[in-house]
């Protein structure tokens, strides 16, 4: 889960690894393939555009540490500089293919699984319901929604992740 936003996209390459892993996982023929990713939309060619997108997504990661754990914490200061540090810093500084940060938005990937041949599987209800009540625990700024089949994970209106589960389509 959320390793497809490293894979080179059609902007880098003609033929897209990312299809081609989306295929190979369909000649699978798994019984669900649970599709997590990052919501993101700071994979723009031009830099202005992918600082603005990846400020805001990156700052949400800030934002949210900042209300949830002390600054002196050893695990969030990890966190913060082998996660979202080193990512943040090859979506800013690097360029063609030295930028592996490459995560597109769910909708994006949406229409790729299904071009590639999936069918969305339902979100069975009571899944949605005990993952709601779960962020019962936590921050009242906690985003738990679900749109189109996938469920949507964020903070104060940054939906950051998106999961969902497909089936390949019988053809």
């Amino acid at each position: 889960m959320y390793r497809l936003k490293n894979l080179p996209d059609d902007t880098v390459v003609v033929n897209s690894p990312r299809d081609d892993v989306l295929k190979l996982v369909k000649k699978i023929n798994p019984d669900i393939f649970l599709h997590g990713v990052i919501n993101g939309s700071y994979n723009s060619p031009f830099f202005d555009t992918r600082f603005r997108e990846a400020l805001f997504h990156y700052s949400a990661f800030f934002d949210m540490l900042e209300a949830n754990a002390p600054r002196e914490d050893r695990e969030r200061l990890m966190f913060e500089r082998e996660m979202i540090g080193r990512d943040a810093i090859n979506v800013i500084a690097c360029e063609g293919t030295q930028r592996v940060e490459r995560p597109e938005p769910y909708k994006q990937w949406q229409t790729r699984n299904l071009r590639i041949g999936f069918r969305q599987v339902p979100l069975h209800q009571s899944i949605i319901k005990r993952v709601k009540n779960v962020k019962h625990d936590y921050h009242k700024d906690f985003i738990v929604d679900e749109d189109g089949q996938w469920i949507l994970l964020g903070w104060k209106g940054k939906i950051i992740h998106a999961i969902s589960a497909w089936k390949p389509a019988q053809e």
